[in-house]
């Protein structure tokens, strides 16, 4: 399809309010699904987050890394297990996960960031050690302890690294990997990361890129904008499950914690960052707190 040139000015025009009210804040965005896989999609996501750099909006990119981490694991023999959505990670999937989110993801997207004219670093917890974790435990339906291995829960996240290369103009993009009390590596969940970040940065916007259009009910119905109570009636009622739960979980406390908006928003389309940033209409599913 081709657009003339005055589409394209009001395309300009219509971006010129979200310019003026997002300039110099915060939006962190979880990095996952088809568009870290699809060639279009990875090159179209690196120049949306160049272009929102270069408006004066500070991106932090944090990533997952599923679909990698499974292809390794196939490679060396290894089966991926999940349980509650979580990896079930034991120090020989540890090995691959550094390996592959610290390395070879992490730096992919760097360097496409940076392609396009931006200034990314690769960051994980581990470097100042600014994501501490601790061991996470899961609870089976009797109440009892499932152990999941080297799977990490955020105790606390230092702001201060993240926050220095904003205003140096760099773009963080961080791979969820927490750091124990001794100095063992953790692996947890990216929507967590994304979540707890945004909170500590407060952040303006949360941005959860999945392979969904966003949170659908039973019917498979786009839900477009929901509060932290009809989030949690889909908790309940088990509208919400599976590999959707940590994900749903982390936009609700980010947006209770003060996060102004959270989205989770389809990644499989073009440039679905600017279009949920830049325009009227918007894509996907926005939470707020009330």
């Amino acid at each position: 399809m081709s657009v003339n040139a005055a589409e394209k000015a009001l395309v300009l025009a219509e971006a010129l309010p979200y310019i003026r009210r997002f300039s110099g804040k915060t939006i962190v965005i979880k990095y996952g699904g088809n568009a870290m896989t699809d060639d279009a999609l990875k090159e179209g996501f690196a120049k949306d987050i160049v272009l929102l750099k270069l408006v004066g909006i500070n991106p932090v990119v944090v990533h997952g890394g599923g679909p990698q981490i499974n292809e390794l694991l196939e490679r060396v023999g290894k089966e991926g297990k999940f349980i509650q959505g979580m990896r079930v990670t034991d120090q020989e999937t540890m090995d691959v996960v550094e390996m592959v989110l610290g390395g070879l993801v992490n730096k992919e997207i760097v360097s496409l960031i940076n392609t396009h004219g931006g200034k990314a670093v690769g960051l994980t917890g581990k470097d100042g050690h600014f994501i501490r974790a601790e061991k996470m435990f899961l609870s089976d339906e009797s109440d009892e302890k499932i152990d999941i291995g080297q799977v990490g829960e955020i105790s606390s996240i230092d702001p201060s690294l993240v926050s220095l290369l904003d205003r140096q103009d760099f773009i963080p993009v961080v791979a969820p990997i927490g750091v124990g009390a001794n100095g063992e590596a953790y692996n947890i969940n990216a929507d967590l990361v994304a979540g707890k970040l945004a909170e500590t940065l407060h952040a303006e916007k949360l941005i959860l890129m999945t392979n969904t259009p966003g949170v659908l009910d039973k019917q498979g119905k786009l839900l477009t904008g929901l509060s932290a109570q009809q989030v949690d009636a889909l908790f309940a009622d088990g509208t919400i499950h599976g590999g959707m739960l940590p994900k749903i979980s982390s936009a609700l406390d980010a947006a209770r914690s003060g996060v102004n908006t959270v989205h989770i928003i389809d990644g499989r389309v073009p440039h679905a960052l600017l279009l949920e940033i830049m325009t009227d209409d918007g894509v996907g599913t926005m939470i707020r707190a009330s």
